[in-house]
């Protein structure tokens, strides 16, 4: 059923703005301000789609953006002016083949033709500083960053966070907490349902965790939602929000938990079963899916150079491809549910912030069909630190490795994506491997701090 429209009378209200967003193939949030009168009309705005990565030539660039309507709200900080999440359409009216948006759409469609509902809820963390710096604008002079915090350890008032033992810590310790429910209380007006908000295990980091949806494009607007009101509001109070998986050496990263379930058109939910756990066949099939094509996933699921710095062991992140009952060192785990069938879902850990939410869950539940469709059967899980596994016991279970670096896990996407084209047009996936190849070439360009204080005297 779709969400009502707040909006149905637009008349007397001539003054008034709407923020269009939308978002492009990379996973950055574009917006344009337009007057609300344009939702009179067939697309609220134009764009040109060669300024945007990953989208159109500039021979061929005009590209046309229609509101959804069930995203449209009234943005809470200022009077007077509206925002909506749009879809993006080509000059001919036709949907756009690489609007991430649609990718989501189509996943969604795909598992409804088979009997299929979905339900999908999200844990996204991310930094809160006080002040960034980064020096890369001149790199013949040197590159480097900093971040503070008033959290850092090391503050002369004595009020200060532990490295990675910050876990629900109250204040004065943390200092989040007014942010955290001013936060919480915006993403109401946005019908963003937060189920649960806290300080997580880093210094400086915060959890907020989206109430599952039935549906992956709404659900994926949630998490833009949540990145664009996180920074909006930290720049209101004079603080800087970041999304970026490993901002801090030796501290945990940041990751975006997705927890997945598939239901029946009745309400069913056919991940519970009477299995171990109360795991059904269905979702020992899909795990299984997930974890065949977890390598390339990671290009989808880990999109930046800097998500590979989250996923080392002993950080709370996933390094092996590996699922288990609970276990938080699995790059899949079943959440314990005390009995409630209804509760039955798994969690993929590997995903982070900086991937693009539309792609990633159709990514996943593509992956996740495809294992449906062969009758995969997952290997037995894994139910000690994997962190503390050896080389021996690895080559034993035949446990393979996520991808070291984003290179990798792109030569791992070019050879295996035939699973996401239910979702996935050639275009979209062709772009998104071309602007993230780009993203590679161009980081690996760069010298890094570290080198300097490890190579300078060799």
């Amino acid at each position: 059923m779709p969400e009502p429209d707040p909006l149905r009378d637009i008349s007397g209200r001539e003054d008034e703005r709407l923020l269009v967003h939308y978002t492009d193939v990379a996973g950055y949030m574009r917006q344009v301000e337009v007057p609300l009168s344009n939702l009179d009309r067939d697309y609220v705005a134009s764009f040109d789609g060669s300024s945007v990565y990953g989208f159109t030539p500039i021979e061929n660039s005009d590209l046309l953006l229609k509101h959804v309507p069930e995203t449209l709200v009234s943005v809470p900080w200022r009077s007077g002016l509206w925002r909506t999440i749009a879809a993006v359409y080509s000059p001919r009216g036709e949907r756009s083949p690489l609007d991430p948006r649609f990718a989501a759409e189509r996943a969604e469609n795909a598992l409804s033709s088979m009997g299929y509902r979905v339900k999908a809820g999200a844990e996204i963390e991310f930094f809160i500083f006080d002040k960034v710096g980064a020096e890369v604008l001149n790199p013949t002079r040197g590159l480097g960053y900093a971040v503070e915090s008033r959290e850092q350890p090391g503050r002369e008032d004595g009020i200060f966070s532990q490295i990675k033992k910050s876990y629900h810590m109250p204040e004065p310790s943390d200092s989040l907490l007014e942010y955290r429910l001013r936060l919480v209380e915006a993403l109401k007006k946005f019908q963003v349902d937060v189920a649960v908000s806290h300080h997580e295990v880093a210094v400086s980091q915060v959890e907020v965790s989206v109430g599952s949806r039935g549906s992956l494009a709404r659900l994926a607007d949630d998490i833009i939602t949540v990145k664009w009101v996180s920074r909006v509001l930290a720049r209101m109070d004079g603080r800087v929000a970041t999304f970026m998986p490993k901002p801090i050496y030796g501290d945990n990263g940041s990751g975006m938990h997705l927890h997945l379930s598939l239901w029946s058109p009745s309400g069913e939910n056919l991940f519970a079963g009477d299995g171990e756990e109360h795991l059904s066949e269905t979702a020992l099939h899909f795990i299984a899916g997930i974890l065949e094509h977890a390598r390339s996933l990671s290009a989808i699921l880990s999109p930046t150079t800097n998500s590979y710095r989250r996923l080392v062991a002993g950080y709370e992140a996933p390094v092996y491809v590996a699922w288990g009952w609970r276990n938080r060192s699995a790059m899949i785990r079943i959440p314990a549910t005390a009995g409630n069938r209804r509760a039955v879902r798994i969690e993929v850990r590997s995903p982070d912030p900086t991937a693009n939410p539309y792609l990633a869950l159709a990514a996943l539940f593509m992956a996740g069909l495809d294992g449906i469709k062969k009758k995969l059967q997952p290997p037995e899980p894994y139910e000690g630190n994997l962190y503390k596994i050896s080389p021996e016991e690895l080559r034993e279970r035949g446990i393979k490795t996520l991808p070291r670096n984003l290179d990798e896990a792109l030569d791992e996407l070019e050879s295996d994506n035939e699973y996401l084209r239910p979702a996935f047009t050639r275009e979209l996936l062709e772009s998104y491997l071309e602007v993230k190849r780009r993203e590679a070439e161009d980081t690996r360009l760069y010298p890094h701090p570290i080198e300097v204080y490890k190579y300078f005297n060799l």
